[in-house]
């Protein structure tokens, strides 16, 4: 028997969790998975335990996962090297194949996973309803092959899915307009997707805590970031590297509708529970706002 103190305590919990519960019923929720999370087995069945749990509670997740670093290990096992110009894979056909191979495997495992739990899951890519248009994508004008920039997302294959009780877990690859097939980066398919489906909110899985005014200390973390503080942060150099191009992906997100965008440490179990579901939250969530603050939130402070 479990203490009674342990007992109130799991109560309590769930009691916090009600009104997150009843703000979010039938709202869209995308969670963009990659990073960490993904090679831990562990952690891997906790994030799906928690986007499963979002769906038995009245939310609608969509999965828009990556796959980058299982693409290396298989690119570097045929012999190649894998190189990247700012942050974007070199991508040639053999690449591209490897790509399309490995991003297929991931997706059916997270369904099988899924389906595992008892909620009903569909793997798509970009590819399947021609869901993600996109247009070859150049860094400062060079061509680094067959990656793409996402020109537009139908919304309707990932709307019926929905409707339809499945939680989409979907692929970031596209097709051009001759239909070839192009890797997408996940950061920008999770934000295309949240806006296309009008998401209530976007959660990145990463390996950082979230955005801080000064990276080499942990106590600037910052919880809530609107967008005006966002933009002053990037103006004066605060953020910089592997950050920048993700900070800019929420940014976007946001000035197109998206309600609020959750960057979060992947490699903390149930992550998402937290984030969610608790009055504590972790992470930085980047609002257009400071009107639209939580009661449990704070907003920035001026530096």
């Amino acid at each position: 028997m479990e203490p009674m103190d342990q007992i109130l305590m799991k109560a309590q919990t769930l009691i916090e969790a009600l009104p997150y519960i009843q703000k979010f019923n039938n709202k869209k929720v995308v969670v963009k998975y990659g990073g960490s999370a993904m090679l831990d087995e562990n952690l891997q069945l906790n994030v799906i335990k928690d986007v499963a749990l979002l769906k038995l509670v009245g939310m609608q997740p969509i999965i828009v996962h990556g796959g980058g670093k299982e693409i290396t290990k298989w690119v570097s096992l045929l012999g190649h090297e894998s190189t990247f110009v700012e942050g974007l894979r070199v991508t040639d056909e053999e690449t591209m194949e490897v790509a399309e191979m490995v991003l297929g495997k991931v997706n059916k495992n997270l369904v099988q996973m899924l389906e595992k739990l008892g909620v009903k899951a569909v793997g798509i890519s970009g590819k399947d309803g021609s869901t993600i248009k996109v247009e070859k994508k150049y860094v400062n004008g060079k061509d680094i092959g067959f990656v793409g920039n996402i020109t537009e997302v139908k919304a309707d294959l990932i709307n019926t899915l929905i409707d339809n009780n499945f939680i989409p877990v979907i692929a970031p690859i596209g097709l051009d307009e001759e239909y070839h097939a192009y890797n997408i980066n996940a950061d920008d398919a999770a934000c295309a997707v949240a806006t296309a489906i009008g998401a209530e909110k976007l959660a990145f899985l990463t390996d950082i805590e979230g955005v801080y005014t000064d990276p080499s200390d942990k106590s600037t973390l910052i919880s809530v970031l609107t967008l005006e503080k966002a933009d002053e942060l990037m103006q004066k150099g605060f953020i910089g590297g592997g950050m920048l191009p993700k900070l800019k992906n929420c940014i976007d997100a946001v000035k197109e509708g998206v309600s609020r965008v959750h960057i979060l440490d992947g490699r903390m179990e149930h992550c998402l529970l937290l984030e969610f579901f608790t009055n504590r939250g972790i992470g930085t969530a980047i609002i257009n706002n400071e009107s639209i603050l939580y009661d449990n939130e704070k907003a920035p402070e001026e530096s």
